[in-house]
C-alpha cells in the first residue's frame, strides 16, 4: 500500500484543475461528491492534492462538470516556467546562479514579477515565494525575466496584488483562506500616490489611498477625480482611520502641533512625497505657518507607518506622521490630528476577470474580520464595504 506521503509525492507532479472548474460552475464540494457518487471528504482531499483519483473517479468528475479528464487533471512538467515584467530591481547576488525568490501575478493579460526581498525586512522571510529567477534569467528583452515556478499556476492566477500602506490588508488575505479561499493577498507597501499609479501602469489589482482633502472635507475622491479619466474604477472604503503625530511614550518633548515641530530640539521622521501622511503634515505645516526647512528631520524618508514608529520607538526621531494602530503597536504615544479614510481602489474589469477578488470584498464586510482590525486600535469600521462612485471632470 502507498503510503500518504507518496501519494502526495505523486499529486503534485499533476496539474489539477478540479477546484477552479468546480467553482465556475457555482458547484459546492457536496454537490459534485453527490452527483459523482463519492464523498465530499474525497473531493476535498482530490482538490488538495492530498489524493489522486482513480481512473474511474476522474471519468466520473469530467462527466458531472461537462469537460474532458485532462480539462480536470494533467501532468506538469518538471519545472514550470512563466515570463513576466520585472517591477523594480533584483537584489544583488554574489552569482548569477543564485536563486532569487519572486511573487508573481496576474494583472489582467500582464504577468507581474516582484523580489519577495521588496515586502520589508519582516514580510519577505514569512511569505513565500512562487517561483525563482536568477541573473541569467534576465536575458530576456527589457524588463522581462523568466520565472522558475514553486507554486501551481491556478494558484497563482488567485493570488490578489494590493499597493498600499495599511499593514492590515494580509488580515483580509487571512480571513479570506479561512473561510473562503486559499487565495494569497499581498500588500506592496507604498504611499497613496504611488499606489494609484502602480494601478494606473496594472502592476497591482488594488491600491489603497488615504488622501484627506482639507478644502473639501472628502478623502481620496478629490484626488481620484482629478487622475482617472473615466469611471471605470470601484472605491471601497476598508476603514476610517486616525492620523497623528507619533512620539514617545509621555511625549517628552510635549509635541501637540504642527508649530512644535520647528523647535529645535524636536527632529522628525517624515514619509515620501505621494503620501498621506505627507501630505497631511505638509497642511499642517503649511497652516501653522512653519517652513518645512526650519523642521530638522523633514528630509529624512521613510516608507511605512511601522517605519515610522521603529524610528521613534529606535530614538533616532521624536516625531512622525502615522496611525494610532502603529502607535500601539510600539508602545508609542499618539497626538491625533484628524480622521480619514482609508479606500481600496479596484478596476471593474479585475472585478469581473479575476477568480476570487470580489471574495476580497464580501471577506472584508464580514463581522469577524471587522472585528478583528477594530481590536487592532485606531480602525473605525462602520463604513466598511461601502462603495463611492468616482465621475471623472
Amino acid at each position: 500500500m502507498r503510503t500518504q506521503d507518496q501519494r502526495t509525492q505523486d499529486a503534485v507532479q499533476f496539474t489539477n484543475r478540479l477546484r477552479s472548474v468546480r467553482m465556475k460552475l457555482g458547484l459546492s464540494q457536496g454537490e459534485l461528491a453527490t452527483r459523482a457518487g463519492v464523498t465530499r471528504q474525497a473531493v476535498s482531499a482530490i482538490e488538495s492534492n492530498l489524493y489522486l483519483p482513480t481512473t474511474a473517479v476522474a471519468l466520473k468528475l469530467a462527466s458531472v462538470l461537462a469537460c474532458h479528464v485532462e480539462d480536470l487533471f494533467s501532468l506538469a512538467p518538471t519545472e514550470d516556467r512563466i515570463e513576466g515584467t520585472l517591477i523594480g530591481h533584483l537584489p544583488y547576488t554574489e552569482t548569477s546562479t543564485q536563486p532569487i525568490r519572486v511573487k508573481v501575478s496576474t494583472v489582467g493579460k500582464r504577468t507581474v514579477v516582484r523580489p519577495v526581498t521588496n515586502l520589508g525586512e519582516q514580510l519577505s522571510f514569512a511569505v513565500p515565494a512562487d517561483g525563482y529567477v536568477t541573473a541569467a534569467d534576465r536575458t530576456l528583452s527589457g524588463n522581462t525575466v523568466r520565472v522558475t515556478l514553486s507554486r501551481d499556476r491556478d494558484a497563482i492566477a488567485q493570488e490578489i496584488s494590493v499597493a498600499g500602506c495599511d499593514p492590515a490588508i494580509f488580515l483580509v488575505g487571512e480571513h479570506l483562506r479561512r473561510h473562503r479561499d486559499r487565495t494569497s493577498v499581498v500588500g506592496w507597501q507604498m504611499g497613496s500616490m504611488a499606489a494609484l499609479q502602480a494601478l494606473l501602469r496594472g502592476e497591482v489589482h488594488v491600491a489603497g489611498l488615504h488622501l484627506f482633502d482639507p478644502i473639501t472635507g472628502e478623502s481620496n475622491l478629490p484626488f481620484l477625480k482629478r487622475t482617472v479619466k473615466e469611471s471605470s474604477y470601484d472605491v471601497v472604503t476598508f476603514a476610517t482611520w486616525e492620523e497623528g503625530f507619533l512620539v514617545r511614550r509621555g511625549n517628552p518633548k510635549s509635541i501637540r502641533t504642527a508649530a512644535d515641530l520647528a523647535e529645535s530640539m524636536v527632529t522628525v521622521v517624515n514619509r515620501e512625497e505621494g503620501s498621506g501622511a505627507r501630505l497631511l503634515l505638509d497642511q499642517r505645516l503649511q497652516s501653522s505657518g512653519v517652513v518645512p526647512t526650519h523642521v530638522q528631520g523633514y528630509d529624512r524618508i521613510v516608507s511605512s507607518h511601522f517605519e515610522v514608529a521603529r524610528t521613534i520607538a529606535e530614538r533616532h526621531a521624536d516625531v512622525g506622521i502615522g496611525i494610532r494602530s502603529a502607535a500601539q503597536h510600539f508602545d508609542l504615544d499618539f497626538v491625533p490630528l484628524q480622521a480619514a479614510r482609508y479606500d481600496l481602489v479596484v478596476p471593474k474589469s479585475h472585478l469581473k476577470s479575476h477568480p476570487t477578488l470580489p471574495h476580497l470584498f464580501e471577506t472584508l464586510v464580514s463581522r469577524p474580520f471587522r472585528n478583528e482590525i477594530a481590536a487592532l486600535g485606531g480602525y473605525d469600521t462602520s463604513e466598511t464595504g461601502k462603495i463611492h462612485t468616482v465621475r471623472a471632470t
